[in-house]
């Protein structure tokens, strides 16, 4: 069967280079039989795909370690849920698993829009094909995940696998982790169809808003997937790893961070070119640094020139990729540069007070931020490069840059829906900042009375204060106005208002659930931890909390062996529960991990992590963490993926609009009908 399965990724790599061929020559010698040969070639490509992906589930479910891979990454007492997550723990199964997202997106935007944009679709195809052979390329020579073990028997080498694998990485074994990279590579893979369209659109000089309308969906998809890939692994940094927070600014955390920058900025100037026909130039720019971003993204994770938990081991793929890039960037800019005179805007700002402006200082904040990223990654790679000294960059450069820059975007964020398109005028400035300004100013009277005094903080809170105020305020003037016509109350209203234009009051609810999580992030500021060695009954004071050990007890399973301690919360005399964080022992790959205990609340968290015993094995090693408003992160996350999903809801102005355009296209072709009736009845 593995001879099977890497014969088709062979068959499948050498089916995306005809699929280029024949779009190109097809397209270029008019030859629509070619054309279609190129579409159902990428069809072919998938099923070979999905039979190699099929092939390597089904070998670590039945834990066929003759494989390299299952070996590597799998073992017989591994729950089968975590088996199927070894398929994308290893260098060979996730980009196997890229290889398939890439070819099932590439079948479905074909499907969709092969009878649409004739003269794109050949180009879109190529390119998309040129990506699909790349990673097939390193699917079958470079890392091919049907590697064989083999072994002396005899004097004989055969085809033997170990009684058993090596398992799956312990900090994987966690539910998130299930869909965590599955959800990131949506995001990263998904990037690949906009940038396709994009391309295509300045190869075949098309009309310049004909891309952006195709693939808006394709764009708000693959980056509400990316932002869910980022959440979650916030939250598994969190519960797992042990050290109290959800973002360390490790480099691969920040690889998945730079396109969504790019990528967010991309969502809010597409609008300009939308409204106004500006920013053609720009937008081309950061689709195109989304797509490299991700590409980039992905060789940081697979490359080992940086040193991450998240990361693979040093392997021989990164020179490829490097390639692959600077290929990429150089044809990209090269026809973009082409194509200047081409991408020239239809309009100009005409005001610095306006929604153009707000959007355009939102972008060049983005990016900056992106920047800051970026060469905070990449510093300790360029310094050892050229001192031979490799100077790391750690959290504290990364949040004295990144907060400005956060408190800003916040800013425009509350701003932004203020302003009119064109220019506002003072009197409208005046009625829409009152209140929201008024509330906010109230807001920061009472922390500053309640002796919240750090800068920082204060300013977050405030300008939370504020954005709230402006989004509430979009949403009860268009609903008192339609309760008062329709005579419903005012929820039913927001419904209602919601419906009738989804991607704009989908986006204010994306806004808030962006507030909730920056209150979550101000409560950093308030952090509070200790560290302690105890004994059962041992106490330990932490702020207005006493802990007591209470037990220390092993246990065993198949899959590893943990030590639990058991300790009791309490607040004065009144006893909150009972918390139990365990250190456990993988038997497989022998590694130690930490299961922390977390007392949930919505104004604060309460984090316990039992780090292992002491030196002179009777004490436990107990952490513990008081961390305010943690819990308003996880709440805007999930009401930032609502806002997102109803962006992508359509309006039902938009649907009454394909209605109409349905039955005219309905009439018109039976009026056709009828006349070619006419005509062969004279005949």
């Amino acid at each position: 069967m593995e001879i099977v399965a890497s014969f088709s990724l062979v068959l499948a790599f050498i089916l995306a280079v005809y699929s280029f061929a024949a779009a190109l020559t097809g397209d270029w010698a008019g030859k629509e039989r070619l054309l279609q040969s190129s579409y159902r070639a990428t069809a072919a490509l998938w099923v070979l795909v999905t039979v190699a992906i099929g092939f390597l589930v089904y070998s670590l479910l039945t834990d066929d370690f003759r494989i390299a891979a299952v070996a590597s990454h799998s073992n017989r007492a591994l729950p089968w849920f975590y088996k199927v997550t070894a398929l994308w723990s290893g260098q060979e199964g996730s980009l196997l698993f890229w290889s398939w997202l890439l070819a099932t997106f590439s079948v479905v935007a074909v499907w969709l829009n092969r009878q649409k944009h004739r003269a794109m679709m050949p180009y879109v195809v190529a390119i998309l094909m040129v990506v699909q052979a790349f990673f097939l390329l390193l699917n079958v020579f470079i890392a091919p995940p049907f590697e064989l073990l083999a072994m002396s028997l005899n004097g004989e080498m055969v085809v033997r696998g170990p009684l058993d694998g090596n398992g799956l990485n312990p900090l994987l074994q966690y539910p998130a982790m299930a869909i965590h990279p599955p959800m990131l590579y949506l995001g990263y893979v998904g990037f690949s169809v906009p940038f396709a369209f994009a391309l295509a659109t300045l190869i075949t000089k098309q009309a310049g808003e004909k891309w952006i309308e195709t693939t808006r969906r394709w764009t708000m998809v693959a980056w509400l997937f990316l932002s869910i890939g980022i959440f979650l692994g916030a939250h598994w940094a969190y519960a797992v790893l042990g050290w109290g927070g959800y973002w360390g600014w490790d480099p691969v955390e920040n690889a998945s961070l730079m396109p969504w920058f790019t990528g967010t900025a991309f969502l809010h100037s597409v609008m300009m070119q939308e409204k106004r026909g500006m920013m053609k130039v720009w937008n081309m720019v950061l689709i195109f640094s989304t797509f490299f971003l991700c590409i980039f993204g992905t060789f940081l994770t697979r490359s080992g020139i940086v040193s991450s938990v998240h990361a693979f081991a040093q392997s021989p793929i990164g020179p490829f990729f490097v390639g692959f890039l600077g290929a990429g960037i150089l044809f990209s800019g090269w026809l973009l540069l082409e194509r200047l005179d081409y991408l020239k805007s239809a309009s100009q700002l005409d005001s610095m007070v306006s929604r153009e402006s707000s959007f355009l200082f939102n972008n060049l904040l983005l990016l900056a931020a992106c920047f800051s990223v970026l060469w905070g990654t990449l510093f300790p790679v360029i310094s050892e490069a050229v001192q031979d000294v490799k100077i790391s960059v750690g959290a504290p450069f990364f949040n004295k840059v990144n907060i400005p820059i956060g408190l800003l975007l916040l800013f425009l964020t509350g701003v932004g829906p203020l302003f009119a398109w064109r220019k506002t005028s003072l009197a409208s400035l005046r009625q829409n900042f009152l209140l929201p300004g008024i509330i906010s100013l109230i807001v920061g009277g009472v922390l500053f009375a309640i002796g919240v005094r750090d800068f920082y903080p204060q300013v977050s809170f405030i300008l939370c204060a504020f954005v709230t105020m402006t989004i509430f305020m979009e949403f009860f003037r268009g609903s008192r106005v339609i309760a008062q016509k329709s005579g419903v109350n005012l929820l039913a209203a927001a419904v209602t208002l919601t419906q009738r234009n989804t991607r704009r009051y989908g986006g204010y609810i994306v806004h808030f659930g962006i507030v909730l999580m920056f209150i979550g992030f101000t409560g950093t500021a308030f952090n509070n931890e200790k560290e302690q060695e105890m004994l059962p009954g041992d106490k330990m004071e932490i702020g207005s909390y006493t802990l007591q050990l209470r037990e220390l007890r092993m246990s065993d399973n198949p899959n590893y062996s943990v030590q639990h301690a058991e300790l009791e919360l309490y607040q004065g005399d009144k006893s909150l529960g009972i918390l139990r964080p365990e250190r456990r022992l993988y038997k497989a790959s022998r590694q130690p991990t930490t299961e922390v205990a977390i007392r949930r609340r919505v104004n604060e968290d309460f984090y316990l992590v039992f780090s292992g015993m002491a030196d002179d094995s009777n004490h436990a090693v107990i952490s513990a963490h008081i961390n305010p408003l943690v819990s308003w992160i996880w709440i805007g996350a999930f009401i930032y993926v609502l806002g997102t999903g109803v962006t992508l809801i359509p309006s039902l102005s938009a649907q009454r609009h394909s209605a109409h355009q349905g039955r005219e296209s309905h009439a018109h072709k039976k009026e056709v009908q009828q006349q070619d009736v006419l005509v062969k009845t004279v005949s």
